[in-house]
């Protein structure tokens, strides 16, 4: 192949690709004509991000879908043919969102054809008491398949994580015999080694805490459910749900709004704590933190995370007072704006800020990131709050 033929292709492709994001209007410019495979991811497109805002079919490129649930779904079908996962799950979220396809997701036969992601769960959840008897089998089956994909995902790492931070903050100064960790204690005299004796003297022992097979820690998830922590709250379920199958670990999951529900009884299946959650409505963040508050027994060995955007409707005042009085008396708190791969939505900075004054920082944290936050707070060690750049 020549050079001259190299260009002309590499000139074509640049064309058929610009053409494909122009969408053939008149004005595109690229004079560029598709087919065949080509022609149908166009008319996928088309159907979503084109001037007559309405989704177009393969067959029919010129036909509305209006509320025709097999249309759509043939549509999804299209979509998943032509396109990866990850772009999969961006269209589904724009096709809610641009074309108000949200209703059509109570039909079953609709929620069998999308591509289920955790913004798809937090559709599902914001849909709430209008989701039908026959669909909600359905809708607890596509849920159920995005928690047990991030359970694979996030649990191994979560109790290696923790279950290391748990036997560090046990271990004690001054174990007797059987409770002497040998190969730290080792570790932590090397310098006392002596030569001629070829042996180590060890000035420090360091043990396991005895009690090590006892709760050693509380922790409390406290949850925003209004509507944009749809993310947050899927994510906080699934850990919440990890964190309660460590024996080590007391945990207890809070949902709020204007209204406080425990969920706790509910954490061995976080789909149930899922259809628990009711998205949408005001936000009391001081309500849910002085329920949060009167269930702590061991203020030293608690770990409270607050995950919210901040907008406050109850009393500032008392929220910030609430938080001092919990980190005066022991408890290690923790502020997160949101557990998501999305990184911080909007929230309140003048509540942020007010936080940090008080030694609690608040910042986003993805699941990839949480189980080292966790495992930072119950040694009580420093936050690896990620880089806000």
């Amino acid at each position: 192949m020549t050079s001259g033929t190299r260009e002309t292709d590499a000139a074509r492709e640049r064309l058929r690709r610009w053409r494909l994001v122009l969408g053939g209007d008149t004005a595109d410019g690229t004079g560029c004509a598709l087919s065949g495979r080509d022609a149908a991811m166009d008319g996928a497109l088309t159907a979503l991000y084109g001037g007559s805002g309405r989704p177009r079919t393969r067959g029919d490129r010129a036909a509305g879908l209006g509320a025709s649930a097999p249309s759509v779904a043939r549509w999804l079908g299209d979509v998943r043919t032509y396109f990866p996962s990850s772009v999969v799950q961006v269209m589904q979220r724009d096709a809610i969102d641009r074309l108000g396809l949200a209703s059509l997701l109570l039909e079953p036969e609709m929620l069998e054809a999308v591509e289920a992601d955790v913004h798809l769960v937090g559709t599902l959840l914001s849909l709430g008491k209008a989701m039908p008897e026959t669909t909600k089998e359905t809708a607890r089956a596509v849920v159920r398949k995005v928690v047990e994909d991030l359970e694979k995902r996030l649990a191994t790492r979560t109790r290696a994580a923790l279950t290391g931070a748990l036997d560090r903050s046990a271990r004690v100064g001054r174990p007797r015999h059987r409770d002497i960790d040998w190969n730290r204690t080792i570790a932590a005299n090397l310098k006392h080694y002596l030569p001629e004796h070829r042996t180590v003297v060890p000035e420090r022992l360091v043990g396991y805490g005895r009690a090590a097979r006892s709760v050693k820690k509380e922790v409390v998830l406290c949850i925003d459910q209004s509507g944009s922590m749809a993310a947050s709250v899927v994510h906080a379920s699934v850990f919440g749900a990890v964190l309660a199958s460590m024996r080590s670990i007391d945990t207890r999951l809070v949902v709020f709004d204007t209204a406080v529900v425990d969920l706790t009884d509910q954490l061995d299946d976080p789909v149930d704590v899922l259809f628990g959650v009711q998205l949408g409505g005001g936000t009391d963040i001081n309500r849910a933190l002085a329920y949060c508050q009167s269930r702590i027994t061991r203020p030293s060995e608690t770990v409270v995370v607050l995950i919210s955007d901040l907008y406050e409707g109850g009393i500032r005042d008392e929220m910030l007072k609430r938080v001092a009085a919990m980190k005066a008396a022991g408890v290690q708190f923790v502020t997160l704006l949101a557990l998501s791969d999305e990184g911080a939505p909007a929230y309140d900075r003048e509540h942020a800020a007010a936080l940090a004054a008080l030694d609690t920082p608040a910042f986003a944290c993805t699941p990839d990131h949480f189980p080292e936050v966790m495992a930072a707070a119950l040694e009580k060690r420093p936050l690896p709050i990620p880089d806000a750049g």
